[in-house]
């Protein structure tokens, strides 16, 4: 009786555990995702009228709150659901460790330099780029139908990719750790309508990437040589080398060196206290 009353409570505590889970990945991707964030905005709403109408014995919008809550589950799963499978996919793409925490420090170093220089030609030319990093989340269906390279990662490399009388210029470029994986991917592009109209067509691929995987997109543009970063759904526009250095350099440095950093500065903390 005892042990049966334990696994009870163990799985009642389990079974809420695993739906708390389910419904924080569900907020954290509708919070990258413009689309869905409305969709809860509307659910709030009917939630609020169908609770003034019962409180307020309002019979006409009760019965017709009645068949939106009825039948707005399959409405939401029909019109919804490019978003739907984008929710899916993004779970069956995520990976435990992503590829760009395998590379040390140097490494890691050496390859935002290596951009940062490309950057820098590609701007005072005004050639348009479109680089995007892959992190946690694999961008397999993008590289896929693309032009395959797993070439080592310099700044030539990239400049020549997106150099004006090359076939892939048009197209973007996905890093894999220091590998260029391959050339001339197309992403989806972004369906916001709060970004500015004056976005070409890079831009909104890299904030359309950005908003469905936890990449990094660095875009330059062709019309004006200014250089953006999209990342988490947000477009970082117009920014300086130097800080797109910083933005890409905190971007890709895993979360496990912050606590290694911090361990190792507590232990020399307790040795000069030894001492």
């Amino acid at each position: 009786m005892f042990y049966t009353t334990i696994l009870k409570v163990l799985s009642n505590i389990l079974d809420i555990v695993i739906v708390w889970f389910m419904f924080y990945q569900l907020l954290k991707y509708s919070r990258n995702n413009f689309k869905l964030t409305l969709i809860f905005k509307g659910l709030l709403i009917i939630i609020v009228l169908n609770f003034l109408s019962k409180l307020l014995d309002l019979y006409v919008v009760g019965t017709i709150l009645q068949y939106v809550i009825a039948w707005g589950p399959l409405a939401l799963i029909i019109i919804f659901q490019p978003e739907i499978r984008n929710a899916l996919e993004s779970i069956g793409r995520s990976q435990l460790l992503g590829r760009h925490k395998t590379l040390t420090v140097d490494e890691r170093e050496k390859m935002v330099y290596e951009i940062v220089n490309a950057l820098d030609y590609l701007k005072k030319n005004k050639i348009g780029a479109l680089i995007v990093i892959e992190r946690d989340y694999s961008l397999a269906q993008y590289i896929e139908p693309a032009t395959k390279l797993y070439a080592d990662l310099s700044s030539e490399l990239l400049i020549s990719i997106f150099w004006k009388n090359n076939p892939l210029h048009d197209g973007g470029v996905i890093l894999q750790g220091n590998k260029v994986t391959c050339a001339g991917s197309v992403f989806p592009t972004s369906t916001n309508q709060n970004i500015s109209k004056r976005l070409g067509t890079r831009h909104r691929a890299a904030l359309g990437i950005s908003e469905i995987s936890d990449c990094v997109s660095v875009i330059v543009s062709e019309e004006t040589g200014r250089i953006s970063i999209a990342i988490q759904s947000e477009l970082n526009y117009n920014l300086t080398l130097e800080d797109a250095r910083i933005m890409l350099l905190d971007a890709l440095q895993p979360k496990k060196e912050t606590f290694y950093e911090a361990d190792v500065e507590s232990e020399s903390e307790e040795g000069e206290k030894n001492v």
